[in-house]
């Protein structure tokens, strides 16, 4: 599809939020337009919208536009916030205009350079690409998940992706906050980690839900992780009887 105007972007991004997000009914007057407005003509001659009486609605074709619009200046928040370190004041309107240069097979370099995130830094959901289904691996990662990376890799918290209260405070006891340098140690049994002066283990399932920015961009794969285990460089590994 042509490239949208901002002004229809922006229409597109407002459609999600409230009408498939809120579940709230879209009309003219909340979104404070008229029939005249251009952006609201773009989307109705591409059949983005559909548009009866003063109710708005979104199209299949137009579901799947606003998810990559929304896609976008979700993936820009996480861009702004976890490489550029954007202060929150600074963040939505740097979003706003940094996302329309985000144009098809940008955003998918930067989701992999971010490890896929599935949240942007106010929780609400980053709609997946083709990159995330199919885990497209070609650019090197900046921020990864803790359970991605091998052992002597090093870097600092970036986010924790949780929604789970309990599970994060249990993160919080450990000291794991955003900022704090990290050190892999071991992957295997568990993830062990240098966390200043102690050492922590956890599950995959927490390692899952930390993010590191990485001070390089060496993950794990499985013919490292394997090779690892052959050599016996992990601290935990089988033994003969």
């Amino acid at each position: 599809m042509t490239n949208l105007s901002d002004e229809s972007e922006e229409i597109l991004e407002r459609l999600w939020i409230t009408g498939k997000e809120n579940k709230k009914i879209c009309t003219l007057k909340k979104f404070d337009l008229t029939e005249n407005d251009a952006g609201l003509k773009e989307l109705q001659s591409l059949k983005l919208i559909n548009f009866i009486a003063d109710k708005l609605e979104l199209t299949t074709t137009g579901l799947n536009e606003a998810a990559k619009v929304i896609r976008r200046h979700r993936l820009a928040e996480r861009l702004l916030t976890d490489i550029i370190d954007a202060s929150k004041d600074f963040l939505e309107e740097a979003a706003c205009k940094f996302e329309h240069g985000l144009r098809r097979g940008v955003d998918e370099n930067i989701c992999v350079l971010l490890g896929h995130p599935r949240l942007c830094p106010h929780g609400r959901p980053i709609p997946q690409g083709k990159c995330c289904l199919e885990e497209i691996h070609q650019t090197p990662r900046i921020i990864s998940k803790l359970s991605d990376v091998i052992a002597g890799q090093e870097g600092d918290v970036a986010y924790l992706q949780t929604k789970n209260s309990k599970k994060l405070q249990r993160m919080i006891s450990m000291g794991i906050l955003p900022g704090t340098r990290i050190k892999m140690i071991q992957t295997f049994p568990t993830y062990v980690f240098q966390l200043g002066l102690s050492q922590v283990a956890v599950d995959k399932e927490i390692a899952d839900e930390i993010y590191l920015r990485l001070i390089n961009s060496r993950v794990k794969s499985k013919k490292t992780e394997n090779k690892g285990w052959r050599s016996g460089r992990y601290r935990f590994r089988r033994r003969t009887p």
